[in-house]
């Protein structure tokens, strides 16, 4: 068979295969079969050196005029693949179509971000500070002994090199204090970590908000006034409150405020361990040891700070009845706080 006749048979061969090749994989397969540089066709052009002038002339015409055409037939062919549209029988085109479902922000970041937008307006900056604490901003510099319940293991996650995890917000007030000068006026939201035992109204990470303020002649009547400001526009009806006495190592005097359970209405829930009220916050005067450790003087300036649980507000605000649907991510729960 001379060169002519194997020219025509190729042709053939690619034009019905070219023509019946059913996705773009297939296309190139042959379009390599036959064009690239190992191709059938490229294989007779490379043996036109074996012929006389006139056949290398009449030979060669006839081969770049068929490569020209199957690279048309392979141009064609994929962009009726990349058009074509595969249509399934048994699928019914009367049904509706399917909704989108759209991401929005989870309900702890939505009142996270309520909250810490109260306390901006009332004039304090925001902080950050690491999830990973060293023993001193967690405990000693906020004056806890070292024999406090709190340093131990039951309440607090340590990790390698003597860090642990924080167990409050607390240590940013410390590194602000070593920054800054009063008058000082700061929240700092962030995660939280204790080694507590799960249930309705306790998880083992939460969120917290803590805010100070020092400067001259400031009182626990200026820290009760911010803090039933706060609760008063957070929660957006009659709220009932109170402020008991408590004890916290970086604050005297302290307090602990509570919050009326909206879900029983005060008569008892599983929420409010049927008590008819749920602390929400920690709070009190800056002890002067946490002054004398940041260099202040505490007979020239007062301060206080309170310690703000998001969880709680917020199944108080939104009337859920258990802390461990805001951290198990069913999506039937999270979807109703858009």
């Amino acid at each position: 068979m001379d060169i002519a006749e194997q020219l025509q048979k190729i042709g053939q061969t690619a034009r019905e295969e070219m023509s019946a090749a059913d996705s773009a994989d297939v296309l190139e397969k042959l379009r390599v079969h036959y064009l690239g540089k190992k191709g059938e066709l490229t294989s007779i052009l490379r043996g036109l050196k074996d012929l006389s002038r006139e056949e290398k002339r009449e030979v060669g015409g006839q081969a770049n005029k068929l490569k020209t055409e199957l690279d048309r037939i392979i141009e064609d062919r994929r962009e009726e693949l990349s058009s074509a549209i595969s249509i399934d029988s048994s699928f019914d085109f009367t049904l509706p179509g399917r909704p989108r479902h759209y991401g929005h922000r989870h309900l702890v970041t939505i009142v996270m971000d309520q909250i810490n937008g109260i306390f901006q307006r009332m004039g304090f900056e925001i902080a950050d500070g690491p999830d990973i604490e060293s023993d001193y901003y967690n405990f000693e510099a906020l004056n806890f002994p070292p024999d406090h319940p709190a340093r131990d293991e039951q309440d607090t996650f340590y990790v390698e090199g003597g860090s642990l995890l924080r167990t409050h917000t607390s240590g940013v007030q410390i590194r602000e204090f070593e920054k800054r000068k009063p008058p000082v006026k700061i929240i700092a939201p962030g995660k939280v970590f204790r080694n507590e035992a799960v249930n309705a109204r306790s998880y083992c990470v939460f969120h917290q908000v803590e805010g100070f303020y020092v400067d001259e002649n400031v009182t626990f009547g200026d820290l009760k006034g911010v803090l039933e400001a706060f609760c008063y526009e957070f929660f957006q009806e009659s709220v009932q409150l109170r402020f008991r006495p408590s004890f916290f190592p970086f604050t005297e005097p302290s307090a602990e405020v509570d919050v009326r359970c909206f879900l029983c209405n005060g008569k008892g829930c599983s929420l409010c361990k049927h008590e008819g009220w749920l602390e929400i916050l920690g709070c009190g005067m800056i002890d002067p040891e946490v002054f004398k450790a940041v260099g202040y003087d505490s007979d020239k300036v007062t301060g206080y700070a309170f310690g703000i649980g998001v969880e709680r507000p917020a199944l108080l605000k939104h009337r859920v009845n258990d802390i461990r649907l805001l951290f198990e991510n069913d999506i039937r729960f999270i979807k109703q706080f858009r």
